[in-house]
């Protein structure tokens, strides 16, 4: 049985270059090919990323909100990254639906120790998810090399300039939260327009551009799960995409009303979908799980 498996293996790596892949949605092309970092590159199309989730806020949608503690942060990022994290996303305002607002300066004292503490330990990009300029500035100073944006840039007037200035990527998310009732594709291209002008406007560098059709923002389950079935469609953007469905609650309304902590499975449906739509960015709190889904999915659409 080992020698099966070990003639398996020797042909997959053999027969890579072979493979026939198929031919839909995966042979996309890309504006840019690749995006550098300092101490990495993303190659679009070889392969998903994997992006991980640090809440370091106490009212985090998903119950893993780490507070205060920068040393558990610390081997929290260091645990995502030796899951499969190629980079991580720290949040320090909670976006879930009817969430208590906090100040700019709650939002500082939460994210900033974080930031430098984990930009010091790990050696992948690490991300800053706010709405906020001079949060991003702050964090940008302090390490972290994409800014992660729910609002697409039409938020905080300051945050367009703050990213072409500190040349970062920026994740540009839709928000259905800002927008009427549409069809999903015509939100999406209305959104994503007014967010591409504005970082034109800015002069921020179109390879250092991410699009994110921000699932559970503001979608109805059925439109969430829309973005699901259409997501090749976004590919026409020819822009690096990602997808953050991780343990949303669309999931667990289609699972049988589970709650968030039971939303797993899921989570990993969900991003194997994305992946077979062109997704190049996978946003989860399940590093470990996701990562050796996506490494089948990719096996498979990709050959890599």
């Amino acid at each position: 049985m080992e020698n099966h498996r070990n003639r398996s293996l020797q042909y997959l790596v053999k027969n890579k270059a072979n493979r026939t892949l198929p031919d839909w949605p995966y042979m996309r092309t890309y504006e840019h090919k690749e995006m550098r970092f300092r101490s990495s590159t993303f190659r679009w199309g070889e392969r998903t990323y994997l992006m991980g989730i640090i809440n370091v806020t106490p009212d985090s949608f998903s119950g893993d909100g780490i507070h205060k503690n920068v040393e558990e942060v610390v081997n929290f990022a260091r645990a995502l990254v030796e899951a499969g994290a190629d980079c991580i996303d720290i949040g320090g305002e909670s976006s879930r639906p009817n969430a208590e607002a906090i100040t700019e300066e709650v939002e500082l004292e939460r994210v900033l120790p974080a930031v430098k503490a984990i930009c010091d330990a790990v050696k992948v990009p690490v991300s800053i998810d706010t709405r906020r300029s001079s949060v991003a500035k702050e964090a940008i100073d302090l390490g972290a090399e994409i800014i992660n944006d729910i609002y697409g840039l039409q938020g905080d007037p300051d945050m367009a300039a703050i990213c072409a200035r500190s040349g970062a990527a920026v994740v540009l998310m839709h928000n259905q939260r800002n927008y009427e009732s549409s069809t999903v594709q015509k939100s999406l291209d209305a959104g994503w327009a007014e967010s591409l002008k504005l970082a034109k406007k800015a002069e921020i560098k179109k390879n250092r551009i991410i699009l994110d059709p921000g699932f559970g923002f503001g979608w109805l389950p059925e439109e969430n799960l829309e973005i699901l079935s259409t997501f090749h469609k976004f590919q026409s953007y020819q822009l690096p995409l990602l997808l953050g469905p991780s343990r949303k609650s669309t999931l667990g309304i289609v699972l049988g009303d589970l709650p968030t902590e039971e939303r797993l499975e899921g989570t990993v449906a969900a991003s194997v979908l994305a992946v077979a739509g062109g997704a190049d960015i996978v946003r989860v709190h399940d590093v470990v799980e996701v990562s050796r889904a996506l490494k089948v999915a990719d096996s498979v659409v990709r050959g890599s």
